[in-house]
């Protein structure tokens, strides 16, 4: 009985000392922390009436299928970068310094070219780490087959 009490306690202490794998992108080096909207409904949400994003945070948005995209700033509070990337995480168009709309009627921002990933991360991101077309996004505990 102790035995199997210490058994017990052991694999108890080693899964809570395993760090938790947080979903995470990383691009021309930098990592960042995402939110994966990978449904209908949380891409359709997105970050919208958030007042703040926190530095090195973002959102991956995770399509079933790559297709022309088009994102607008609807209830979003912030201002973004908006990176649009292919089936190989290529980086095929980018929106920045998407300003927040407050009316009724919000400018659409497209990708111009199909896309599957689209990365929103914080206003001026792109313009820091001289993102240019074809850079590379590598992607780290995420599903990547989106959900309908």
């Amino acid at each position: 009985m102790a035995r199997k009490t210490f058994l017990i306690s052991f694999m108890a202490l080693a899964l809570a000392a395993c760090p938790r794998q947080e979903p995470s992108v990383e691009l021309r080096g930098h990592r960042f922390s995402v939110e994966v909207a990978d449904t209908d409904d949380t891409r359709q949400k997105g970050l919208m009436f958030r007042t703040d994003l926190p530095a090195d945070h973002g959102m991956l948005f995770v399509f079933p299928s790559q297709a022309p995209r088009a994102f607008w700033m609807k209830n979003t509070r912030i201002p973004l970068d908006i990176l649009y990337f292919d089936r190989h995480f290529k980086l095929v168009a980018q929106q920045r310094n998407v300003p927040p709309c407050r009316t009724a009627q919000c400018p659409s921002y497209p990708s111009g070219r199909a896309a599957k990933y689209v990365l929103e991360l914080n206003a001026g991101t792109a313009e820091k780490l001289e993102l240019r077309l074809g850079d590379e996004l590598k992607v780290f505990h995420i599903d990547t087959r989106g959900k309908r």
